[in-house]
């Protein structure tokens, strides 16, 4: 148990850092459809309870919005 407590925050840390890495190269329009699909996304998990469905649901729809934010 110990091992999964010091793993995860290593982890997140790694994909966070990854993620910012690969925006560099984004235009503004596709920024605002990548926060939006992640912001969607994780709304989506806490409204349903953290069931894939809510989650890509949630994704999808935060893209779309972020899209037409973003133009």
């Amino acid at each position: 148990m110990k091992i999964k407590q010091r793993f995860i925050p290593s982890a997140a840390a790694t994909v966070v850092l990854l993620a910012l890495g690969g925006c560099a190269g984004m235009s503004s329009q596709d920024k605002s459809t990548a926060i939006g699909a992640g912001v969607g996304a994780v709304g989506g998990a806490v409204l349903s309870g953290g069931s894939g469905i809510g989650t890509g649901g949630g994704a999808a729809v935060g893209g779309v919005i972020g899209h037409e934010v973003g133009k």
